[in-house]
């Protein structure tokens, strides 16, 4: 079985980065053969500082490394070191229906965001995103892709492309099936909204003390007093990122307590950034060992890329082939 996963290095990474993809992505490890990027192709179309782009590729794979990623069980690299890619991304743009792109919820989204302030930036790169994920996809003959829901749709527009694709063609791509966790779907923000840098709310994985206590310190509340009782105490956004971080015990024990009233809301956002804190202080160590040692990062990057376009090279002239290009 072989597993596809890739991340934006579009900024920090965050609480719903790593729950919603690294954490899932890293004990996949150990269930097939793993294919991980960093997508920085896919960045482009939000991001357009270049040193930047560079230094958010490599803290992902810091991070990731960080986190438990086994450069021996896993093919990790840029997305951008393997050219087959691209050329991919070409060849099924041609057989990929616009009312297909045009129907996609992330692309409607982005594009009524965007034309609020600026009609210029919807660009042809957010219109035809689904196609070079589909290529990232079907290149390296994946057959499992763990997703989260906002990208569940774009998972069924690489099995559309695919399955058209075949039909034109013959039998040429993997038809891949979407991996969802649903206990993951959507990790809170400090706002209540769904973490994401585009919001501004992100708790980020590796933030120094003072930084993670004031955002933590920060999480928005309702203005109920300390003794009263809060029966909707599972919906408190601290309460939902305690789950993740506290044993289930410890967690539960909050939540009882905010529910029965009693439990001032700065004496749980002090837990929540206690069990924070606890819970990446490994890999915080372990990180700043690898910062020492980027030749070590970048080498595992070069070898991961090698790797990937044994695969992709493989799949590129099976296309190539059957469409009539060699």
């Amino acid at each position: 079985m072989r597993i596809l996963s890739g991340i934006q290095p579009s900024g920090a990474l965050h609480l719903g980065n790593y729950f919603g993809m690294m954490k899932p992505a890293i004990e996949l490890q150990d269930k097939g053969q793993a294919f991980y990027f960093i997508a920085n192709y896919h960045s482009m179309t939000t991001l357009v500082d270049p040193e930047k782009r560079r230094q958010y590729s490599i803290d992902v794979a810091l991070d990731f490394l960080a986190c438990g990623l086994d450069p021996q069980k896993t093919v990790f690299f840029r997305q951008s070191d393997v050219p087959e890619v691209p050329e991919l991304t070409w060849i099924l743009s041609t057989v990929t229906p616009m009312g297909l792109l045009e129907r996609c919820h992330s692309y409607k989204d982005k594009k009524a965001k965007l034309a609020e302030n600026d009609l210029e930036k919807v660009n042809h790169g957010l219109f035809a995103y689904p196609v070079l994920m589909a290529a990232d996809i079907l290149i390296y003959d994946s057959n499992i892709v763990p997703v989260g829901r906002d990208q569940q749709q774009h998972l069924e527009v690489t099995r559309d492309i695919a399955i058209k694709f075949n039909n034109i063609y013959g039998e040429t791509f993997v038809i891949p099936e979407a991996l969802i966790r649903e206990e993951v779907a959507v990790i809170p923000g400090t706002d209540g909204q769904k973490m994401s840098k585009s919001y501004g709310n992100t708790i980020e994985i590796f933030l120094d003390e003072a930084t993670a206590r004031k955002k933590i310190m920060g999480i928005v509340m309702d203005s109920r007093s300390v003794q009263e009782p809060k029966p909707d105490a599972d919906n408190n956004i601290a309460i939902q990122l305690l789950k993740f971080l506290a044993p289930p015990d410890v967690a539960k024990n909050y939540e009882d307590r905010l529910r029965a009233g009693g439990l001032g809301y700065a004496e749980l956002k002090k837990a929540l950034f206690k069990y924070y804190w606890e819970y990446f202080s490994e890999m915080r160590v372990k990180r700043a060992e690898l910062e020492k040692n980027l030749d070590f990062v970048y080498e595992v990057l070069k070898k991961g890329a090698e790797k990937a376009r044994v695969q992709a090279s493989i799949v590129l002239k099976r296309a190539r082939k059957v469409c009539g290009i060699d």
